[in-house]
């Protein structure tokens, strides 16, 4: 692991463990016969995936902002999912090119030069995988509304309603990670970002646990009279299953991380976590592909959607 540059949240944390952790290697040397071997990725994969997500990214945001079909609550925080994804792009991208430049002799810069970058690129990932969270809860509660209160959609979830979600969650993930970098000494905020992680994971089970129940019930009731209302409810439950995807690909692409945050916590110096530490950079490029991966999935569930991007891709041609 960099620990001069590194693009972990918890960087500090770790950065003070690593001299700790390499005494604690030699105290187990005797004692242990595991062996880690360390997870090598070179920068240009990083900065590869990392600029091809962004591109896709800012394609998402400009087709939901052209077509106006797309102009509804859960397109909106689809969009804000993609400015979050955008956030660990952009902050891979410029990490990797500074990387770069200072391995190559190019750039040389002083160690509070990036300490502060450092400090802006964990703030950026904070802040996405916070409001990321957020934004798949709030579509997960849209789909909800959709589904059990489908007559009062329209006067529940106002556009009003999703504009003032939208800047209660981008204020809430900018406080949360302003103070999750300037108390990165405290395991508290480590615990409590866990816990927000574990929080919304239930969550959002519970209420799509729910919304499939629903479904299953429905299905076995329907009759070919409520064809037109079982069509409705197969729209929705359509949205319900997008976002359980991508629920499930953020799960895989992060947990790992969210681990290693555990493991910093309960056992900085057992050996197997140790060990389990230095698979970081892959734990980074599972972040990354989230990124690249989420774009992928809106296009292929959503036939508006993926019609807008192929007209943006035309016109860019």
């Amino acid at each position: 692991m960099n620990t001069t540059f590194n693009p972990l949240v918890m960087k500090h944390v770790a950065s003070e463990n690593n001299s700790d952790n390499a005494t604690s290697n030699a105290s187990y040397s005797n004692t242990t016969t595991l062996v880690c071997n360390k997870i090598i990725i070179p920068h240009e994969l990083f900065l590869t995936i990392g600029l091809l997500s962004l591109l896709e990214n800012i394609l998402v945001v400009l087709a939901i902002i052209k077509n106006r079909n797309l102009h509804s609550p859960m397109y909106y925080f689809i969009c804000c999912l993609a400015v979050s994804d955008m956030l660990v792009s952009v902050s891979n991208v410029v990490e990797t090119m500074f990387m770069l430049l200072i391995d190559q002799g190019v750039l040389v810069v002083t160690f509070n030069i990036i300490r502060n970058m450092d400090n802006i690129i964990d703030m950026m990932i904070c802040s996405s995988v916070v409001s990321s969270l957020s934004f798949l809860g709030a579509i997960t509660a849209d789909r909800y509304i959709t589904i059990f209160y489908a007559l009062r959609y329209h006067s529940i979830m106002t556009t009003q309603r999703a504009v003032a979600i939208i800047i209660a969650i981008w204020v809430a993930s900018t406080i949360s990670s302003t103070l999750f970098i300037t108390y990165y000494k405290n395991n508290a905020v480590i615990i409590c970002l866990i816990t927000f992680f574990l929080f919304m994971l239930i969550l959002m089970a519970a209420m799509y646990l729910h919304m499939f129940t629903l479904a299953h019930l429905h299905a076995k009731r329907i009759t070919a009279f409520y064809k037109n209302r079982r069509q409705n409810q197969a729209t929705s439950m359509k949205g319900a299953v997008t976002l359980l995807i991508l629920l499930g690909v953020f799960l895989i692409c992060w947990g790992p991380f969210f681990l290693h945050l555990t493991l910093i916590v309960t056992c900085p110096k057992n050996p197997h976590c140790l060990c389990f530490f230095n698979h970081f950079n892959l734990f980074l490029i599972l972040i990354i592909c989230n990124s690249f991966i989420d774009p992928i999935i809106y296009a292929f569930r959503s036939q508006e959607l993926r019609k807008t991007l192929k007209e943006l891709l035309l016109c860019s041609w």
